[in-house]
């Protein structure tokens, strides 16, 4: 709008004036030089403030195929907004009885605590009948409190698994009373921890120290004093600093010696983000075991090298490194893995290194993911499992005098569709290279799962898992001559194993379902250990209430 100004008046008389309102205006502007390389701010770029934690496996996967009766509902407990406990029981073929009780409070700012109680027995097994009865029971007491982003925790583990050295032919042997070989291990594990849920502060922490306490029927004991610590400190938004140590001190005590296992290791890591596509960690791990089995070395150091890249962001990513470490073994693992260990064992950690990784993560499409990693190791002191010489009932370990050499190829492939449908596998090929042994006993080449499962209408849950193993070596001693008793020892193989679990979850209401599980459908009595055919098909069914 322009606007006409009058000249100011000398005889104070307003004189006469127009206006003049302008509708439309166009101002002009020289034309300025435009700038094709403004500064542009790069976004902040993304941080994994979560510390991560990895662990050598050594241990020779749990080949117990037995029913694992994992018992599935329509609706993740976990997510349960009041309904948060349940309880169910079942029954099934081989006298079998299933029970199961889950109590905990609801979801709380301040605290948690819950007790949780499993059980599973068959009165009846694959050879004379009660001869190869089986119990697993387990106590579990938890609980944590909250305060800020401090979170302190206990828990307590108490367990007793029953089983029976079966191991004998009934077609050439006289059937042994049911007490003479009846087998009993008692698990106590009690833990307090304390660590720091806020993951965006730079210190991050988490801090265990326990007491285990392992005995069997024959009076073995083993007592394992144990602390944990994982670590890391964020230097800057790209760098931090990891610390993870171990301590344990182990008294092992038979009818035949006592002794003293300590053991403790630390590993210190600097791990640095270069650029937006390369994650580097370099550090290294110290060891050291009070074994003197086959006169390992009982300080050791090792490198913890690691080289990440990613080549399609969220995608792809290849990894490398260079690692090892020693894995504590103890006999309260080791039972959980085969029952039927004699009385006298010497244990010995495994030592595994220097080792070469790489392989790579990927999910090339919604909702799939895929891992491949290969391993090259060099372990000392790591053990098998073979029948004894004194009785073919019960086994021992053994171990290579010399280095054994390892390839293992670990694989696997998920389809999660939005909590619906869940199908996946994951394979790992194991190539030994034993030197002293005629073969690695009693630790498969090859072995897999396959697991699938669907919700349907959150009414009926069906799932299933195929395993499958391939077949190992066991070695065995028979008579040899009629006058003087000599032995020779022959190489057997042991089955390979096929085994087709399926599983099936209908819910009523909101309170009650109906469970039914199938295990080992094929029927197939095969021996993951040598002697000791497992259960053919094994039913269970009964019901759960939620509450």
């Amino acid at each position: 709008m322009a606007q006409a100004q009058p000249t100011r008046p000398r005889s104070g008389k307003i004189e006469e004036a127009e206006i003049e309102i302008v509708k439309e205006r166009e101002n002009q502007l020289p034309e300025a030089a435009r700038n094709f390389e403004k500064i542009q701010l790069a976004p902040a770029p993304k941080t994994d403030r979560q510390v991560r934690y990895t662990f050598p496996d050594f241990r020779l996967p749990s080949q117990n195929l037995n029913p694992s009766v994992r018992v599935l509902t329509i609706k993740q407990e976990e997510l349960t907004p009041l309904q948060g406990n349940y309880a169910r029981l079942g029954v099934g073929n081989y006298a079998s009885l299933l029970g199961q009780a889950h109590l905990h409070t609801t979801r709380n700012a301040d605290y948690a605590y819950g007790l949780d109680l499993n059980h599973i027995s068959s009165a009846r097994g694959p050879v004379d009948g009660k001869n190869s009865s089986v119990a697993q029971s387990n106590l579990q007491l938890q609980g944590e409190r909250y305060n800020g982003p401090l979170t302190l925790g206990a828990r307590l583990n108490l367990g007793r698994d029953r089983a029976n050295f079966y191991g004998y032919n009934p077609n050439l042997e006289p059937t042994p009373e049911p007490d003479s070989i009846k087998q009993v291990f008692y698990r106590v594990d009690g833990q307090v921890y304390l660590r720091n849920r806020d993951r965006d502060a730079a210190f991050q922490y988490d801090i265990a120290g326990g007491y285990r306490n392992w005995q069997d029927r024959f009076d073995a004991k083993e007592s394992n004093v144990y602390g944990q610590l994982r670590t890391a400190y964020y230097v800057t938004e790209k760098g931090r600093v990891r610390f993870d140590g171990d301590l344990s001190f182990i008294s092992q005590k038979d009818s035949a010696f006592s002794l003293s296992r300590p053991f403790a290791q630390a590993t210190a890591a600097y791990e640095q983000k270069v650029g937006t596509r390369l994650d580097v960690s370099v550090g290294g791990t110290v060891g050291y075991t009070g074994d003197t089995i086959n006169n390992a070395r009982q300080v050791n150091f090792f490198p913890a090298v690691r080289l990440g890249y990613t080549v399609v962001e969220d995608k792809f990513v290849l990894f490398g490194g260079l690692g090892g470490g020693l894995q504590r073994v103890t006999l309260y693992d080791l039972t959980q893995e085969n029952a039927w260990l004699g009385k006298r064992q010497q244990v010995a950690d495994t030592r595994r290194g220097p080792t070469v990784f790489f392989g790579f993560n990927a999910a090339p499409v919604r909702n799939l993911q895929a891992s491949v990693k290969v391993t090259l190791s060099n372990d000392d002191n790591l053990y098998f499992y073979n029948l004894s010489r004194r009785d073919t009932t019960r086994y021992e370990l053994v171990y290579d005098p010399k280095s054994t050499q390892l390839l293992n190829v670990h694989g696997e492939l998920v389809y999660n569709a939005a909590e619906k449908l869940r199908v996946g596998t994951r394979l790992d090929y194991n190539g030994y290279n034993v030197k002293t042994l005629a073969e690695p006993f009693h630790r498969p080449n090859f072995q897999g799962v396959f697991f699938a499962s669907y919700n349907m209408y959150d009414k009926l849950l069906l799932g299933g898992e195929l395993y499958t193993l391939s077949s190992s070596y066991g070695s065995v001693r028979y008579p040899v001559g009629s006058t003087t008793p000599q032995f020779r020892e022959q190489l057997r193989a042991t089955n390979a194993v096929v085994d087709l679990n399926l599983r099936a979850d209908y819910r009523f209401s909101e309170n009650l379902s109906f469970f039914v599980l199938g295990n080992n459908l094929l029927g197939r009595k095969y021996e993951r250990f040598l002697n000791y055919p497992v259960k053919g098909i094994n039913v269970l069914a009964g019901l759960g209430y939620q509450f």
